[in-house]
């Protein structure tokens, strides 16, 4: 009931202030597998995808304040997406990784959206591992590896020398905190949708193997913020 009750106050209340509020106590209430049962719903889930700017194709990302609202419903659809088999069903039903893909292409260029891009690609991790159907639809439908791998590439600022060769700067600063998380969940995505990659039979695909190879090997030659975030993201 307490689920119900925050999720009909998030649908009707636009205050940032008593929104953020309502998402945090959600996404604590949402690690509890016994608490989803009754709120994983149809409506729910798209009221948590409205929160999140997933439901405006077009619409940029101008508005700054929103922000924090739109990082506490991402966090909300992860826990639940991975706690709740139910969601899993729903977010193929309601396109949720086509919507999430399109948010990521909102956060190209933009000023202060690290967290937004990383809850972004944790939620496409999750769903990429959590259904079958999902990583195929980004594999095939989506152009998942190459939003992934553009994804990658602009976390980790690479500068490109020749087509499949990014520049090495030895004395280049080590990544942020927030770099380097969103890299490693992009990574992470990449692997679930490259998984049953094996055979590569266009020439596009040929192409867009050898740039993530070229952005992987870059990676490898890039340092965190520390050491133990170094080894995560190698």
């Amino acid at each position: 009931k307490l689920c119900e009750g925050i999720l009909n106050i998030l649908e009707k209340d636009t205050k940032t202030s008593r929104q953020v509020a309502c998402l945090e106590a959600l996404r604590i209430l949402s690690r509890d597998k016994k608490v989803l049962v009754p709120v994983t719903t149809k409506r729910n889930m798209q009221i948590l995808m409205r929160l999140a700017k997933l439901d405006t194709v077009g619409d940029p990302l101008d508005r700054v304040s929103e922000f924090p609202v739109i990082v506490e419903a991402l966090k909300c659809l992860c826990n639940i997406i991975f706690n709740s088999a139910v969601a899993q069903k729903l977010s193929l039903e309601l396109n949720l990784a086509a919507m999430l893909c399109s948010l990521l292409e909102k956060c190209k260029d933009q000023q202060f959206v690290d967290d937004i891009k990383c809850f972004d690609l944790r939620l496409l991790f999750l769903l990429s591992l959590l259904h079958t159907d999902i990583r195929s639809q980004l594999r095939q439908e989506l152009q998942g590896v190459q939003v992934l791998t553009q994804a990658l590439e602009s976390s980790l600022s690479v500068r490109w020398m020749e087509e499949y060769k990014a520049a090495e700067d030895r004395d280049r600063p080590p990544l942020s905190l927030q770099e380097t998380d969103c890299a490693i969940e992009a990574l992470k995505a990449l692997f679930n949708v490259t998984l049953d990659s094996w055979n590569v039979h266009s020439k596009n695909e040929s192409h867009q193997f050898r740039y993530m190879a070229a952005i992987l090997r870059h990676c490898l030659l890039t340092t965190g913020p520390t050491e133990d975030k170094t080894e995560e993201l190698h």
